[in-house]
């Protein structure tokens, strides 16, 4: 989106800079020449053909910060959601730590008590 919002600032600049660049761009009866075409646009079709330069410059410009927006938005929720992965594989590493010494002094308590049978060890 950003590229062709680019592209359409640059065709718009470029129509700018040809009509401004013709000698009788100010005279009252100019005539252009584009890729060997000439014409003599009236005083309505050349507002027009300016008015139409304008929306596409303007165009071309809405594009361009509506892509860079989108943009920042996907790198921000990017970074967030990398912050939020490294934050929750502290929380395992914390908890597996937690479980392990769980373990470790259920088993020292087990080592020292007498064993006991569970009622599911307990022959039919």
């Amino acid at each position: 989106m950003i590229v062709l919002g680019l592209v359409l600032v640059l065709i718009a600049t470029g129509a700018i800079v040809v009509a401004s660049m013709e000698p009788s761009a100010t005279a009252t009866d100019a005539s252009f020449s584009v890729f060997g075409y000439g014409f003599a646009p009236n005083h309505l079709e050349m507002f027009v053909a300016g008015a139409a330069v304008a929306a596409v410059l303007l165009l071309g410009i809405a594009m361009v910060n509506s892509g860079s927006r989108r943009a920042a938005k996907r790198r921000r929720a990017l970074r967030h959601n990398r912050s939020e992965a490294v934050r929750l594989e502290e929380e395992k590493r914390e908890l597996e730590r937690k479980l392990e010494r769980e373990r470790s002094s259920e088993d020292q308590l087990v080592a020292g008590a007498p064993a006991q049978r569970r009622p599911e060890d307990r022959p039919a």
